[in-house]
């Protein structure tokens, strides 16, 4: 789409004299981000338009990323797709499925002639939207992982000590049987209970949440969720919500706003929650390791992202390429990804990104806010630990999210909400892998 951006005709001019017309190169970008988020997004798109005058990116909020995700598949098959499509980490094998639908980053960026290292990426956040011979499919851009988050003043106010031990899940049932008896109402809330309580405690204890390398090598996969350690962890958190040690608020995030406005002690949650808890919390708070199960599997191995990437979608010019490849290799950059990670608690995508945070001494001022990265790179991930690559994985979640319910209000029990979870699932993943023969 070009957008033609015409001078005025001086006055007192007797003849009409041509007009040099400058054009700029339009490019959509799509996204799911709202409040803080959305501001800052607008804020680098509002950079970048500033920076060059040959292309101008237009950014539009299109709801929540299962919103998103369905707006820009509508979009495709009515002719109307925006150039850029984020889509969050759940949706990369629908879109790696969608045939004609999107064009490769790694294509966009060579043709574009864009500067663009696919070695600067972390290899953790890169290995999810690579193929299996590490060629990038979308460009990571917001890419979390879950931390515990700690509410020093009501573990103050229950008369436990807010520096206390929370590295196990063990530790973590004993603290919660004190803050009850200290008379703490929330002890613990969660945000995206699946993906947490479930998808990355697999990867964290290295045991796998699904056959075929967590579908990484190939579509005739299963589920594996319904194994030991996530029943015994589904199991005690079971006995949390019977005993209101666990507070349920919701499926997706409903949560934050309990914990930022202090009701409760405890919140698993996105690293990315640190935007919002800055900005709104009034207490003293400390960002922690996700807990683990000592003497379970490998744990702690690592713990894989969530977020979203950003997907290039297929049917315009090739000068837009361009314009999008400049954008992509923009939001990369060293001093825009250091900001974004310091401004929002995503990962730093790059390694430089990470290093320039590191020696502007923003870890040293800011305790914690390094945990993800190292939770992320302390050690190599494994078949098990690389990510979680399903068709009809939105789906899958919200049928996860329904046993889990189950759970919670004491109508299933943990090995029976999983088993259900598991033979639900296993069928739209059979319907997937007949679609994408």
């Amino acid at each position: 789409m070009k957008r033609l951006l015409l001078g005025t005709i001086a006055a007192g001019t007797t003849a009409l004299t041509p007009i040099v017309a400058s054009a700029q190169t339009e490019i959509q970008f799509w996204h799911a981000f709202t409040g803080r988020l959305g501001e800052l997004v607008a804020a680098q798109v509002e950079d970048f338009n500033e920076k060059q005058d040959d292309y101008e990116v237009v950014a539009s909020h299109k709801g929540n990323y299962s919103e998103t995700l369905n707006a820009g598949i509508a979009a495709f098959r009515a002719g109307e797709q925006p150039h850029i499509l984020m889509v969050f980490e759940v949706g990369t094998a629908t879109m790696m499925g969608a045939q004609g639908a999107i064009k490769p980053v790694y294509e966009v960026m060579e043709e574009s002639g864009a500067e663009f290292d696919p070695d600067a990426y972390i290899g953790s956040v890169k290995g999810y939207y690579t193929t299996t011979d590490g060629q990038m499919l979308s460009l990571p851009f917001n890419s979390s992982t879950p931390v515990l988050w700690v509410n020093r003043d009501a573990f103050e106010a229950a008369g436990v000590d807010p520096d206390t031990d929370l590295s196990t899940w063990q530790k973590v049932d004993e603290v919660l049987t004190q803050l009850k008896e200290g008379g703490e109402d929330c002890p613990l809330v969660t945000a995206w209970q699946s993906w947490i309580h479930l998808e990355n405690l697999s990867a964290y204890h290295d045991v796998p949440f699904a056959t075929q390398d967590n579908g990484f090598a190939g579509t005739d996969t299963e589920l594996a969720l319904n194994g030991p350690v996530q029943v015994k962890h589904i199991e005690k958190m079971g006995e949390w919500a019977e005993d209101g040690k666990f507070i349920y608020t919701g499926r997706r995030n409903e949560g934050g706003a309990n914990f930022r406005s202090g009701e409760c002690a405890l919140f698993t949650e996105s690293s990315a929650g640190y935007a919002g808890i800055k900005a709104e919390a009034e207490f003293d708070f400390d960002v922690r390791p996700l807990p683990y199960w000592e003497g379970e599997g490998n744990a702690p191995q690592n713990t894989i992202i969530g977020g979203a990437s950003l997907w290039v979608m297929e049917g315009h010019e090739p000068e837009d390429y361009k314009g999008v490849g400049e954008f992509l290799s923009y939001l990369s950059s060293t001093p825009v990804q250091a900001q974004w990670h310091q401004d929002t608690g995503y990962l730093p995508i790059t390694s430089a990104a990470g290093e320039a945070t590191r020696e502007a001494g923003f870890y040293e001022e800011n305790p914690g806010t390094d945990t993800a990265v190292t939770q992320m790179t302390a050690k190599e991930p494994t078949a098990n630990s690389k990510g979680i690559r399903l068709g009809s994985f939105d789906q899958i979640r919200g049928i996860i999210d329904e046993e889990l319910e189950g759970v919670w209000a004491g109508d299933k029990s943990a090995q029976e909400a999983l088993d259900s979870a598991k033979e639900r699932g296993d069928q739209l993943l059979r319907r997937f892998e007949q679609a994408n023969r």
